[in-house]
């Protein structure tokens, strides 16, 4: 971008024309004598087709200063974007009855990686992780910000990486421990089962007690219908088959680990619920971000001023030389 310091200035380019007529003016009457050119016949010669070169040269490097005194100057934008960042968690339960039916069009585990990858696109500048458990826990993929990687590790998270069982309190403590070392101001933990703790040996309670201490919040979700829902078989001799099994979600405990933690506690029955619950959680999370900018100008009446002082002299010398005037 270009701008004027001093755009005032230009009004003295209407002094050029004002010149031109004051010069006109007082210009002495010439004599009546025919010149060599006005005679039949005579070609002009160079000199003569060129009388007028020095004042137009002035005049050229007079509109010139006039412009590089009003300082034009070239600027350059940049913008500095200054982000917090939060840190972020997901913990996403992986066992067994994570494979009833009930959140089309697939199975809980399938809808559940679906809609986290959603929540991940929607981020910026965020740091996310992911924690995975069943009667075990560990990290699929630390604090970061190649969400490309984080979604391709999403999509290799399944069924039997870990043996079955399902053990919140150890998940929630692995998560904590990660977020916790992460440089974000804000940390959060969202965390997703669709039963209750029954392996490891920490307590959910004693992990919601420590993810407290140490600045963290955690939202829970429980994922399945009330009552009874379709459960896959997958019999050697019949094939597939599915069987009636009851929801085992844990509210009271996936509620009070939220609300010790500062979180809130939400429960899923369907798709469409969960992926609701997870457009709640991002705008409860927001990123402050920040925006300054900045323009760098430089100053460009010397690529003015120079060939005008060029335009000036060369004026000069060809009127003490080629265009001499004898009086």
């Amino acid at each position: 971008m270009i701008r004027l310091l001093y755009p005032w200035v230009l009004a003295g380019l209407l002094l050029i024309p004002a010149l031109i007529l004051w010069r006109r003016r007082r210009r002495p009457p010439a004599l009546p004598l025919p010149a060599l050119a006005d005679v039949p016949g005579m070609p002009r010669t160079l000199r003569a087709r060129l009388a007028g070169l020095p004042s137009v040269l002035r005049l050229v490097a007079l509109g010139l200063l006039v412009v590089a005194l009003a300082r034009p100057q070239s600027g350059e934008r940049e913008i500095q974007v200054i982000s917090e960042g939060i840190d972020i968690m997901l913990v996403l339960d992986t066992s067994g009855s994570m494979k009833a039916e009930d959140f089309k069009p697939n199975n809980r585990l399938y809808v559940a990686k679906e809609v986290a990858k959603q929540f991940i696109s929607g981020r910026t500048g965020d740091r996310i992780g992911l924690v995975v458990f069943s009667a075990r826990s560990f990290t699929q993929c630390p604090l970061t910000t190649d969400y490309p990687v984080l979604l391709n590790l999403i999509d290799h998270v399944d069924f039997g990486m870990i043996e079955d069982g399902t053990a919140i309190g150890l998940a929630l403590a692995n998560a904590t421990g990660r977020v916790r070392g992460g440089p974000g101001k804000s940390k959060v933990v969202i965390l997703l089962t669709d039963g209750r703790n029954n392996a490891g040996n920490i307590d959910p309670l004693t992990s919601a007690d420590a993810a407290q201490a140490l600045g963290v919040r955690v939202y829970t979700i429980g994922a399945g219908v009330e009552g009874e829902a379709l459960y896959p078989v997958d019999d050697p001799v019949f094939g597939r088959r599915y069987v009636r099994m009851p929801s085992q979600v844990d509210d009271e405990t996936l509620g009070e680990i939220a609300r010790r933690t500062g979180g809130l506690y939400f429960r899923a029955t369907d798709s469409e619920a969960l992926a609701r619950i997870y457009r709640k959680i991002d705008d409860l999370e927001k990123t402050k971000v920040e925006t300054r900018e900045y323009v760098r100008y430089s100053e460009l009446g010397a690529m003015l001023a120079i060939p005008a002082l060029i335009l000036l002299l060369a004026e000069i010398a060809l009127g003490a030389t080629v265009f001499l005037k004898v009086p």
